[in-house]
């Protein structure tokens, strides 16, 4: 047992931005402090970042049971060791830990949520929040809004962003990939994708240019809640880090049109990828993209159609893709599991 204990239950999670962040920062911090334990439920599904960790599996139960019984009880059997919770949830009862929180969406958009979701969450944010050693956030943005809204101390807030993974970068494009735009998101209401499928709709080249869109919005983006989908729009579900970074090659750009993000990761995987990027005005966009997108607000469809126009002028695009590159080149897995690592030994 070490004096460090990070909780991995974000193995045994579908990937999402949270859990990609935890487990960036877990493989970096395995290289930074050798002697941090990384322990997990049994019902592991992430085997590959497991192994690379060497995850240890603890307890019988899963889910929230682990992380609130199992948990606790082990590293209180252990000398009880700093805790580091990086996937927005801990166990309650324990008072030694570093935790993370992302943004405040279940506050701002509470329907984008199952209720049994809602109900759990609003029990464990507020005592995470209050009761952590320190708390890690993903951008100035949501340091500002967890500051005002559980009124704590933005001294005690850590931002440490996110960052696109290494393998996200340039590559050949395929000979004839067709001419699309790419979307990836989720079902959740602050995702905002009936104002894509909207814009699309109208957009006067959608018969020439395709909309995929990857993950799971499609399962809330059916002809019952928005009429007649558009021809020329795909869903593609959940598809490899490698089929997307291939999307992302030969895509003519990237829409992000969420109304709320802590962060917001895919932008920058497109940017890496020198696929240019359209990105709502609001939340931390701005903050995490600066100049380099064009930028619509994202509840004008108006606006969101003028900006795919402009992706159409070769010149304006490549300038655009330049400027995403750059953009992009700013944030880096290591450096993020650098600070983690200073934020933990100054406890």
């Amino acid at each position: 047992m070490t004096g460090i204990v990070v909780n991995c239950r974000f193995l045994s999670q579908p990937v999402t931005g949270v859990q990609r962040f935890a487990g960036q920062i877990c493989q970096e911090l395995k290289n930074i402090l050798p002697d941090v334990e990384f322990v997990a439920p049994r019902s592991i599904i992430d085997i590959k970042t497991a192994s690379i960790l060497g995850a240890e599996s603890i307890g019988r139960s899963s889910g929230h049971l682990w992380e609130q019984v199992d948990l606790p009880l082990y590293l209180h059997r252990n000398n009880r060791p700093l805790l580091v919770n990086l996937a927005n949830t801990g166990p309650l009862l324990y008072k030694n830990h570093i935790s993370t929180l992302h943004d405040i969406t279940l506050a701002r958009y509470p329907k984008s949520f199952s209720l049994p979701f809602r109900l759990a969450y609003k029990v464990i944010t507020p005592r995470i929040v209050r009761s952590c050693n320190a708390l890690i956030t993903v951008s100035e943005f949501s340091k500002n809004e967890i500051a005002s809204h559980y009124a704590v101390s933005r001294d005690k807030i850590y931002v440490v962003h996110n960052a696109a993974d290494e393998r996200f970068t340039i590559r050949k494009p395929s000979a004839s990939p067709g001419k699309y735009l790419l979307a990836v998101s989720s079902p959740a209401y602050h995702k905002n994708f009936p104002t894509v499928i909207a814009a699309y709709k109208r957009w006067r080249h959608r018969k020439e240019i395709g909309l995929k869109i990857v993950g799971t919005a499609g399962a809330s983006l059916s002809p019952q809640s928005y009429g007649d989908l558009p021809a020329g729009l795909d869903f593609l579900g959940r598809i490899s880090d490698d089929q997307l970074i291939d999307l992302y090659t030969n895509a003519i750009g990237f829409i992000f049109p969420s109304l709320y993000e802590g962060f917001g990761i895919p932008p920058l995987e497109a940017q890496a990828c020198g696929c240019p990027v359209i990105a709502s005005n609001t939340a931390s966009m701005p903050e995490v993209l600066c100049d380099s997108a064009l930028y619509f607000d994202p509840n004008n469809v108006d606006q969101l159609t003028e900006a795919m126009d402009s992706l159409l002028c070769e010149p304006q695009r490549q300038a655009w893709i330049q400027k995403g590159l750059v953009n992009s080149a700013r944030f880096d897995w290591k450096l993020s599991a650098e600070k983690v690592a200073s934020i933990i030994n100054s406890m």
